[in-house]
């Protein structure tokens, strides 16, 4: 058998991943807080990319760069010179200017000098803990137990594992245990959530028999509001039980939350929405963004083929070609983001002028086919991105929600749905609340026919009760 080479034409679709479109997709997906992280690192690793605000007074700025707010698709195809003379721009946006800076700037005050740190719970139990002057053998003990101790205030380890593992008796591991449940915050230190409710009318001094009863034996029938089986079960009247219910209320389940570090997390809207007479200005966010320019002396030095090294030559080209892309990308995605609100504004106006009420159904393929965008971008557009409207601050995927067909042939957007369950809840008697059934009934009477099952999964989706834990005596 003859072994020989041939030649054959194949035509074949591949996809192309360049690093240029890489990139334009990236930045699109990320936030505002993720982008200008991205940008100062970038700006660490490439020599080429300067900001224009911490650049000296004979430097090149690149202030700011009017472009028409149209685009286009990103496809695999495309060059980017096609809607941009990338040579024209660099030269324009790249020019000698002057801007004062003030050679000596004032150091700003450390925060830290007036900012404390905050206590956690167990150095406030330590602290509490040396102050009744134990033995040395009692604060070995102590410092065990409350090393146990979770950030709700409840301790995970028995007794016995704690003389286990301390190698001391269980009697003295009960002592201080008794006296670290005595400290502040009361109910702390406890093994469940009876103990720790004890603990909390002990140190107030309750000594009411119905509502310790009620702890110990009734919490199953207290969270399902039997009240009327809990005061057959203590021989008592019902109005006797609601004044302990209402009593329980007041402690504290989580004793230990109060010293927790957890800090809330603030939403940096990517785009500004405000209403101008009849129409609506859309304000990017571009606080604290880099202005990125070309620094004009790498530039100079390739253009002008100045006498260095070839490997120094390629690695500064390169550096200019990816500074390029970066200042490209980053106008791109502005526009993108841009004409993406510009078309929600146009699809929700009825939103924006009259609340959630008024909110229609969109999909991502509404806003595409409008701006001539693959559904694809849409969706890494508004991913992780917020918008702060008239109506408040939403993400712009709140504005994409499926439909609910109405008996008029009409649809309405599921999130409208959702507002009038949670109006109705909170205009509804609390002492008689409305089922999931009678829900749906009242809905229906609107024209708009969902299941029961629909308007539960709402309900528990807005974090809202079932009837039976609404009611109130």
């Amino acid at each position: 058998m003859a072994i020989e080479l041939q030649q054959n034409l194949r035509l074949q679709q591949q996809l192309v991943m360049t690093p240029q479109l890489q990139m334009a997709i990236k930045l699109l997906q990320l936030s505002k807080l993720e982008l200008v992280e991205m940008i100062q690192q970038e700006i660490e690793t490439n020599p080429t990319l300067e900001d224009a605000q911490e650049i000296s007074a004979d430097g090149d700025v690149d202030l700011s760069a009017n472009e028409p707010l149209t685009t286009k698709e990103v496809t695999i195809d495309e060059k980017f010179d096609n809607y941009l003379d990338w040579n024209q721009y660099l030269d324009e946006f790249n020019s000698t200017g002057k801007i004062h800076y003030e050679s000596e700037k004032k150091e700003a005050p450390d925060l830290e000098a007036f900012t404390t740190n905050k206590t956690s719970l167990a150095d406030h139990l330590r602290w509490q803990l040396l102050m009744t002057q134990p033995s040395q053998e009692e604060e070995e003990i102590g410092s065990l137990i409350i090393g146990n101790i979770n950030k709700d205030g409840y301790l995970e380890i028995s007794v016995e594992d704690i003389a286990q593992v301390c190698d001391r008796p269980a009697e003295k591991i009960k002592h201080v245990l008794s006296l670290i449940q005595t400290f502040d915050p009361p109910g702390v230190c406890a093994s469940d959530l009876k103990e720790c409710l004890l603990l909390q009318t002990k140190h107030l001094a309750i000594e009411n028999p119905v509502v310790n009863d009620i702890i110990r034996y009734h919490l199953k029938d207290l969270e399902t509001k039997r009240y009327k089986a809990i005061a057959k079960s203590l021989k008592t009247d019902i109005e006797c039980v609601i004044a302990a219910v209402q009593f329980i209320k007041t402690l504290d389940p989580k004793p230990g939350d109060k010293f927790n570090d957890d800090q809330l997390i603030y939403i940096t809207p990517d785009v500004y929405v405000y209403k101008e007479g009849d129409d609506y200005l859309i304000l990017l966010n571009d606080d604290d963004m880099p202005k990125l320019h070309i620094n004009s002396y790498y530039k100079k030095a390739v253009r002008r083929g100045e006498k260095i090294p070839e490997e120094t030559k390629a690695y500064l080209k390169d550096r200019l070609r990816s500074a390029e892309w970066l200042i490209k990308s980053i106008h791109h995605r502005r526009k993108t983001i841009y004409n993406v609100m510009e078309s929600i504004i146009k699809f929700q106006r009825n939103f924006f002028d009259h609340g959630i009420a008024h909110l229609k159904p969109m999909v991502l393929r509404d806003v595409a086919d409008d701006i001539e965008m693959h559904e694809s971008t849409i969706s890494r557009v508004t991913n992780n991105k917020y918008a702060n409207t008239p109506q408040g601050i939403f993400e712009l995927k709140f504005f994409f929600n499926s439909s609910i067909n109405c008996s008029n042939g009409e649809t309405i957007a599921s999130a409208s749905v959702q507002e009038k369950i949670k109006k109705l809840i909170e205009s509804e008697n609390h002492k008689k609340p409305y089922s999931d059934k009678k829900l749906t009934e009242i809905l229906k009477s609107s024209d708009i026919h969902i299941a029961r099952r629909t308007v539960a999964k709402y309900r528990e989706m807005m974090g809202i009760l079932p009837s039976s834990k609404r009611k109130q005596f």
